[in-house]
């Protein structure tokens, strides 16, 4: 992984849209800094979205409804919750110059956040950058055990209906590998950026309750047939 640090420049919604159009994001070394440094890995971690894999428990808890499930109703509250010291993880990556960013960002419509309610109280989510057929998952967050997973289950099912061809995950994790992230070589993936920045696709940030059930559903159905 090369990792660039530049600690004079200011992290705007532009330069933000060209890193990724490139191939790189940014990091901060603490929550506490006000400095960013780039990253451009040299492998990099994709969910195939044709072949997501949903675990038999979760499906279970996905089928259960156990949360309410909305998009863009809290952006910065996902953003500061991920960015939340947890157990075994007293720091993070992201600091107050990422937080405002990528918050303008999704001001603009290239950022959005998928989030886990139970009455009032916010207990998991995601968020991420959208370009052209491209999903960029920055981090997720849970207070209720299995809310980010539910949160990442009906994420794929709103990239699936929008027409996205690709989930960059960034890097392969004990987390994601039971949803099939495959790891990918950086040229390979640049190849898969470029053809997916060309795509139109759509952000569905909210959906008649048919149409979200049945993308689940499909997904539920296709992960079910994977381990028959």
């Amino acid at each position: 992984m090369t990792k660039t640090r530049d600690d004079d420049f200011e992290l705007t919604p532009e330069l933000l849209l060209r890193a990724y159009a490139a191939g790189i994001f940014p990091m901060a070394e603490s929550r506490r800094t006000r400095s960013v440094f780039w990253v451009d890995p040299e492998a990099r971690g994709v969910l195939p979205l044709d072949r997501f894999h949903v675990p038999h428990s979760l499906r279970k808890t996905v089928r259960r409804d156990t949360f309410a499930v909305r998009c863009n109703t809290a952006f910065e509250a996902v953003m500061r919750a991920c960015a939340a010291p947890r157990p075994g993880h007293p720091d993070t990556w992201i600091n107050e110059p990422i937080v405002a960013a990528y918050t303008q960002l999704h001001r603009l419509g290239f950022a959005h956040s998928v989030e886990c309610w139970q009455g009032d109280a916010l207990v998991g989510g995601l968020y991420g950058v959208s370009m052209g057929g491209a999903f960029f998952g920055e981090s997720m967050f849970s207070r209720v055990r299995d809310a980010s997973k539910v949160a990442l289950v009906h994420l794929v099912a709103r990239l699936r209906l929008g027409g996205y061809v690709l989930l960059d995950v960034q890097f392969v994790t004990e987390h994601l590998a039971q949803f099939g992230v495959e790891e990918i070589p950086a040229r390979v993936y640049l190849q898969r950026l470029e053809a997916a920045l060309a795509v139109r696709a759509r952000f569905y940030g909210t959906l008649p309750a048919g149409d979200s059930g049945a993308a689940v559903g499909a997904i539920l159905r296709q992960s079910s047939t994977q381990t028959s």
